[in-house]
């Protein structure tokens, strides 16, 4: 194990019944980064966590979390890991404050240090204004932002987040991917999932596309968006609202060639717009790719 290697994954599968959740995932994620396993809902995200988590053993595959095997090693597993699900898991009956703090002395914390510890993430969480308040007061994306704070108090090598912007608003999303940044460059290692193209796109140093239980694609953003190929040709409608998207080669005779073929065929008023490719384009054609596969197989 490469002590620059802060995941590897090989061959891991892991069934429910006659269901296949997973099905024979290999993944290397380098110390220091922010890896983002990115898909739709039923892809197998949440599944993969809980196997890196210790929380559920995988039926085959070998998995190392901070050089440590998951399924024989699992206590020093834990040691160096932290872990924020999808929903929050935070006492109701207490405030923020004594949530963190009490999270912070379990934790190892000496009471002053998990005192200041808490101060600092109810400021970086905006919840210092209501950190008395008991936590069955808040809000959703409160409670939300609570438990992300709470899977920080004690700082591990490695942090898994799943889909953790999930029920906040974009201020408190993009103010969550600051903190995410600031961590990665402390040297800590942030592995999330997501649904969402843009936070995969904003955050990550490497991306892997996971659908149907199986990794279709990994690599950096501009990687996969090269995967997809030139400039995207969209049409929008009166509203300038898309109607349609063609990829193209990104060469100007196939853009000009594309275009000419469209004249005849698209409603007068119809507007053009080029781009570059986004992590939408770069999801829809892995993911349309790999279902028509299945479909033909």
């Amino acid at each position: 194990m490469n002590q620059q290697t802060a995941i590897e994954i090989a061959g891991l599968r892991k069934s429910f019944g006659k269901q296949t959740v997973l099905g024979g995932v290999d993944l290397t994620v380098p110390a220091g980064t922010v890896f983002a396993l990115l898909g739709p809902n039923g892809a197998g995200k949440t599944t993969l966590i809980h196997i890196l988590s210790t929380l559920i053993a995988p039926d085959e595959g070998m998995i190392r979390v901070g050089g440590y095997n998951v399924q024989t090693e699992q206590e020093l597993v834990k040691q160096n890991i932290s872990l924020t699900g999808q929903f929050a898991a935070v006492d109701e009956v207490l405030s923020a404050e004594e949530n963190l703090r009490m999270i912070g002395r379990l934790s190892g914390l000496s009471a002053a240090h998990a005192r200041v510890r808490a101060e600092e993430l109810l400021s970086a969480f905006d919840l210092a204004d209501a950190a008395k308040k008991r936590v069955k007061t808040y809000s959703g994306g409160m409670r939300r932002r609570l438990d992300l704070a709470i899977s920080l108090v004690a700082l591990r090598p490695v942090i898994f987040l799943d889909e953790p912007t999930t029920g906040l608003d974009t201020v408190s999303r993009r103010a969550l991917w600051e903190i995410i940044k600031g961590l990665a460059k402390q040297g800590r290692t942030i592995f999330l999932t997501t649904q969402y193209l843009e936070e995969a796109d904003q955050l990550a140093d490497q991306i892997a596309v996971i659908h149907g239980g199986t990794i279709v694609a990994k690599g950096s953003a501009e990687q996969l968006k090269a995967k997809v190929g030139g400039e995207v040709i969209e049409l929008l409608n009166d509203y300038d609202e898309v109607i349609h998207t063609i990829p193209t080669t990104g060469n100007i005779q196939d853009i000009s060639r594309t275009l000419n073929d469209l004249v005849n065929s698209v409603p007068p008023g119809t507007k053009v717009n080029i781009r570059r490719p986004s992590m939408d384009d770069v999801f829809v054609a892995l993911t349309t790719t790999v279902e028509k596969e299945v479909l033909h197989a």
